[in-house]
Order: C-alpha cells, then sequence, then structure tokens
C-alpha cells in the first residue's frame, strides 16, 4: 500500500493544478457538495420504496438528477465508511478499518483527503456535523486533513447526543444551552451522555452554519462535506430511557398511535429532507444551482439502537441485513445525484460504485491527477450522460472487524461473504437474480468461489492497529 508524505503529493497536486486552473472554469470546476446521513437505510426514502416516512425533498432531488441503485458506503460502520470516503481506499488499505479509539480511529499525516485534493485546486473547504477520524492534537482532526472550517462533533460518542454541552469550532469549544448526565463510557477520554436539560438542538444549529457558509463562498468554488448525525441513536439515552430518538417535535408523526422512538425515528428523518430542501432551494436563490454537484448518502446501513422498530419502516427494503452486517441491507446505500444543466432529470443507474470513488471523482472534474495509491474510479462519465465512457471496478471489497469479523466482495453480479475472515466459509449469492441474498449457491459455482477467495486474501494487507481474530 502507498505510503507518502502528505507535503510532496500536495505540492504535486497544486503545480498540476496551476497548470490546468484557466482550463477548468465556471460549470467545469464545479462546487461539491456532500451529504452524508448516519445510519439511513437503502428503504428510508421514499424513491427507494420507503412507504411510510415522508422525504419529498430527497424525493425530488431525485426526480430531477441521478438515483443511484448500486451504490455501496465504504463499510458497515462510521468510522471507515468516512475513511474510506476521504481516501479513496477500501477497507483492506485505508487506515481507519473500524470503530475505535486514539489513533487507530485517526487519519494520518501522510494519509490524503478529497478535501486536500479540493484545496490545493483553490477550492474553499468545510466540514459540518460528525468527523469521526481525529481529535484535537491528533493528525486525524478535521483543519489538517483539508479543511479550511469545521463546525460540529469530532468524534462517534459525543456526536450521539442531539442536545450536547458543547460542539466544536474549529480548535474552539462553543458552549451550548444543553445539560448532560454523563455515562461511564470512556472514548478516547470523552465519556458520553444524554441530555437532562434541552435548549438547543444540535441538527438546527449545524445546518444553520453550514447554510451561512455556502453564502459566504458563493463567488468562488467550495466543498462542503455536510456530514449530518440524522437518524443515528443517542445510544446512551436509549440505556438511560429506552428513547434514543431525540427530536425537538414530532411534527407529521405527532398523532400517530407508535411508540415515541418509532415516532422520533420518523421525525428525524423528515427533519433532514426538509433542510436538504433548504439547501437547494438556497442554492438556486444564490444563483449558482447549475454549477453544484450536490450528492446525497448514507456511511452505512440502517439501525435499531434508537429502540425504534425496524419493521414499521422496513429501512433496508428488499435487501437483507443491516448497520454491522456486510449483506447488502449493510452496506448498499442510497445514493442521489443532482446537477441541475449537466445532469439530466429522472434517470436511474445501475453502476456499482461506492463511497472511494469519490476521489477519483472529484479529479476527474477538475481535470488533475488523482493521489497514488488509492482504490478508486470516476463515476463522473455517468453524471454527465455519457454511459459509454464508464469504466467498472473488477470488484469492491470490505472487510470488518466486530462480530467475529467478516469480509465480503462485490464481483459483477456475485456477492461473496466470509465469516470469520480469512478463514471462514465463502458463502455466495447472485444479487441481480436474488437481491435478497437469501439462497447461497456456493456448492453450485466452485470456480467463482476461488475466485472471490482469491479477491479476498490480496485485497486484505496486514494493519498493525487492524488483527483479524483468528490471528490474535
Amino acid at each position: 500500500m502507498w505510503r507518502s508524505p502528505k507535503r510532496t503529493v500536495l505540492v504535486g497536486l497544486t503545480i498540476l493544478l496551476v497548470g490546468t486552473a484557466g482550463a477548468a472554469a465556471g460549470t467545469d470546476r464545479p462546487n461539491v457538495i456532500f451529504i452524508l446521513a448516519d445510519d439511513l437505510g437503502y428503504g428510508d426514502l421514499g424513491s427507494y420504496g420507503q412507504r411510510v416516512i415522508r422525504t419529498p425533498s430527497l424525493d425530488r432531488m431525485a426526480a430531477e438528477g441521478i438515483r443511484f441503485t448500486q451504490f455501496y458506503a465504504g463499510a458497515t460502520v462510521c468510522a471507515p465508511s468516512r475513511s474510506v470516503l476521504m481516501t479513496g481506499q477500501h477497507t483492506g488499505h485505508t487506515h481507519v478499518r473500524g470503530n475505535a479509539r486514539g489513533t487507530a480511529q485517526s487519519l494520518r499525516e501522510e494519509d490524503v483527503t478529497v478535501a486536500e485534493v479540493l484545496k490545493s485546486a483553490g477550492y474553499a473547504t468545510g466540514l459540518f456535523s460528525k468527523w469521526g477520524l481525529g481529535e484535537v492534537g491528533m493528525e486525524g482532526h478535521p483543519l489538517s486533513q483539508g479543511f479550511d472550517a469545521f463546525y460540529g462533533y469530532l468524534n462517534q460518542v459525543h456526536a450521539h447526543n442531539y442536545y450536547p454541552e458543547f460542539l466544536w469550532r474549529g480548535l474552539e469549544k462553543v458552549s451550548l444551552r444543553n445539560k448532560v448526565e454523563r455515562t461511564p463510557r470512556p472514548y478516547g477520554g470523552f465519556e458520553g451522555g444524554w441530555a437532562t436539560e434541552r435548549g438547543e438542538y444540535s441538527h438546527d444549529l449545524i445546518m444553520r452554519e453550514a447554510l451561512a457558509w455556502v453564502e459566504e463562498q458563493m463567488d468562488a468554488p467550495f466543498f462542503l462535506y455536510l456530514a449530518l448525525t440524522i437518524p443515528h441513536a443517542n445510544n446512551e439515552a436509549t440505556r438511560a430511557v429506552g428513547d434514543g430518538a431525540e427530536v425537538p417535535e414530532y411534527g407529521l408523526y405527532d398523532e400517530e398511535n407508535w411508540p415515541n422512538p418509532d415516532k422520533g425515528q420518523a421525525a428525524m428523518i423528515t427533519r433532514m429532507d426538509r433542510d436538504v430542501g433548504t439547501l437547494l432551494r438556497r442554492l438556486a436563490e444564490l444563483g449558482i444551482d447549475d454549477r453544484t454537484l450536490v450528492m446525497f448518502s448514507s456511511d452505512n446501513g440502517p439501525h435499531n439502537e434508537s429502540n425504534h422498530d425496524l419493521l414499521r419502516f422496513n429501512p433496508s427494503g428488499n435487501l437483507r441485513g443491516i448497520k454491522r452486517d456486510l449483506y447488502d441491507g449493510g452496506i448498499r446505500v442510497p445514493f442521489l445525484a443532482w446537477w441541475p444543466g449537466t445532469i439530466a432529470p429522472g434517470q436511474t443507474s445501475d453502476h456499482i460504485g461506492y463511497f472511494g470513488d469519490l476521489m477519483a471523482t472529484v479529479a476527474d472534474l477538475l481535470d488533475v491527477d488523482r493521489p497514488p495509491g488509492t482504490d478508486s474510479i470516476s463515476f463522473a462519465p455517468t453524471l454527465r450522460g455519457r454511459p459509454g465512457e464508464q469504466r467498472t471496478h473488477d470488484y469492491l471489497y470490505w472487510e470488518f472487524y466486530e462480530a467475529g469479523s467478516a469480509q465480503a466482495v462485490r464481483l459483477r453480479q456475485w456477492k461473496g461473504v466470509r465469516k470469520p475472515m480469512l478463514t471462514g466459509r465463502l458463502e455466495l449469492y447472485d444479487v441481480l437474480r436474488d437481491e435478497g441474498e437469501r439462497y447461497d449457491v456456493a456448492r453450485n459455482y466452485p470456480d467463482v468461489v476461488e475466485e472471490i477467495e482469491r479477491i479476498m486474501n490480496e485485497a486484505h494487507v496486514a494493519h498493525p492497529n487492524w488483527t483479524p481474530p483468528s490471528n490474535r
């Protein structure tokens, strides 16, 4: 796996970009917005089959752009999925391969992020809401990873609370009008908690800051990474009071005869949908919507950590599994792309891509070289309506270190899952015919099994922080 001092790579990128800046003007240098929901399932949006929760803004975004049907997250839990998104390396190569503590869950100085590529191209870069890849004093802090502006949460446990006592603005703690009952769950020196006094809802504060930042950047190219915490549960509140779906009001669902966690889950998603709509309208009001590429997705599959009823909403749709599974319900995610005037409306794409492809796509849009050592293929041809130019992956790969560990590979129509990783028996599914991964056909296709096992063995590169259980 490639390792190189970051400054060397970024100096090279800057030299390349200086030479191409004149050619990459106007719509050739679009603003880039990536909106990431937290634990939103493949079936949680109306455009993906949701029949209970209302998501009109995102459904309109789908109708006005491209809805991808076979797009995958970087991992089945938060931190590694975000590491894949930022570095363009799959979980067999990227530094952060699971939810962990300390430097194991921090990007390093030598890791090159999408934000750094864009910053080297002269983009303003802003991160709002949840980071999860490095804290104050670590090499992975967002201000050390290519972001000019940051407002939100640095670590996962802090981000579980929608009514925290503070948020971070850059390196500064900003106090909020909330009081938190701390719980003994230390996380890199930080304890989790749940609010006993609720004055300010963090999601609303973060959206306000993000919208203001966009307005400030409207005259020059910018990259907004809006990594929302909705609909992730406050796990500590679930443990304490049985309801982790924190939201100021239930809105459309207030009169439903549902338990409160169910009302809160639906209300959070509809609230997020409302705010995505507000952002898209603001881009149009500023006159920059036709030079802004907006993408929307989720970091992994759905959860029931708030204590809500999964059966009520069917958040995985027809897919098998949820968060922490490497079946498609844990990793196949909604993915929408919207760019008025460039992306033709009303499209559905079955292109097979994943989070790591953002790196190559950004480099392609800017007409620059991507950093070496990535596992990334641009989907810009699909965005631009040039399917004949669209390259495809030889395969996609995932590995996971919880619950005894697992590996997965998507190879053409085939999906292989091995538990535990490296030593387990491979399950094989034809996901084009069997989307729900119900019928293991490994015995019928020994050559495919052998090919996928070879890929799994080669794609996994040993890392001192991430040791498969069988090797411990």
